[in-house]
């Protein structure tokens, strides 16, 4: 596969703070006109990636090449193919939705010919043409990720990073986001997004997995799930504070709650739930249901992360 076809290339990237390793000799290859979900728990290093990959931070070491470009060696020309969006994107609540609009052009030097036209078209694409003399501070969360999307579109970026654009906002305005995405995605842009919600990585072609700074998969999200050997129990019960209990059960690999139900994940052939019956009977424990389950993608993710804790962790 030649170099043009990847919008990121990263070997080896390391980044440390004080001493403590953020990311932990990543390398990935990310091709255009992808979707990429890094999807995480806090602190896994999920913001400290994309920041590497803006140029915002410089690695300890290791390389990014934006599109054949190295992003230390020539940052400019990396940026101008890049829209970054943080986590806690800097509108400017007293101004509104059209003088942000204008803000965020002038920031990216877009001519005033141009202005006009650039802005009705990101006000139609992003809903928000009937808000355009609403204060920023008076729109919704969700029209505020928005417009935040809209702001960073004015200079047409090839690649854009999403730092957790959904997390904060209702149901509704996550689904809108997404088509948004998915439409910007249709035009040809690469959309890297980082999210804690496990439910998205369906939405994306390859998933990143990370965790403590290190990248414990990468691939389509239902390659994932099928490649996952592991027996998955739904297990309901009538008293759910008894998650100490269960953790006892012989051979029990994980458990987490899900809803009202516990996932317990066995080893593929350990016989999980013949075990688990004999188990809850003798510590006279009612079961509402157990039954064997496809894993999803929260069982996925648990059951990777599980296995890097018991290669990493020496025994005691």
């Amino acid at each position: 596969m030649t170099n043009n076809v990847y919008a990121f290339q990263i070997k080896n990237l390391t980044k440390k703070f004080n001493g403590i390793t953020a990311i932990a000799g990543i390398t990935l290859n990310i091709e255009k006109g992808e979707i990429i979900g890094i999807i995480g728990p806090d602190g896994a290093g999920k913001t400290t990636l994309l920041r590497l990959l803006c140029g915002l931070y410089q690695p300890a070491s290791g390389s990014i090449l934006l599109e054949g470009i190295e992003i230390s060696k020539k940052p400019q020309k990396a940026k101008e193919k890049l829209g970054y969006m943080p986590q806690q994107f800097s509108l400017y609540g007293d101004l509104t939705v059209a003088e942000n609009l204008k803000f965020f052009a002038d920031l990216y030097g877009l001519p005033q010919q141009k202005f006009k036209a650039k802005k009705e078209e990101l006000l139609n694409f992003s809903g928000l043409a009937p808000f355009v003399n609403r204060l920023a501070r008076n729109l919704s969360g969700g029209m505020q990720k928005k417009l935040a999307l809209a702001c960073n579109l004015f200079h047409t970026p090839r690649i854009l990073l999403l730092d957790e654009p959904t997390t904060g906002v209702d149901p509704i305005s996550r689904q809108e986001l997404w088509q948004l995405l998915v439409y910007l995605n249709c035009q040809g842009v690469t959309i890297i997004i980082t999210t804690p919600y496990m439910d998205e990585s369906y939405k994306c072609h390859k998933v990143g997995l990370i965790y403590e700074g290190r990248i414990l998969r990468f691939k389509p999200p239902q390659k994932l799930i099928e490649e996952t050997k592991d027996e998955i129990l739904e297990l309901r019960i009538q008293d759910i504070r008894l998650r100490k209990v269960l953790k006892e059960i012989p051979g029990l690999k994980n458990i987490y709650a899900l809803g009202e139900s516990f996932h317990l994940i066995f080893e593929a052939g350990a016989e999980g739930e013949k075990t688990t019956e004999a188990y809850l009977k003798k510590k006279n424990i009612q079961i509402k249901s157990l039954k064997r389950i496809k894993p999803s993608f929260e069982d996925v993710f648990f059951s990777l992360v599980e296995k890097e804790r018991r290669e990493t962790v020496p025994p005691l």
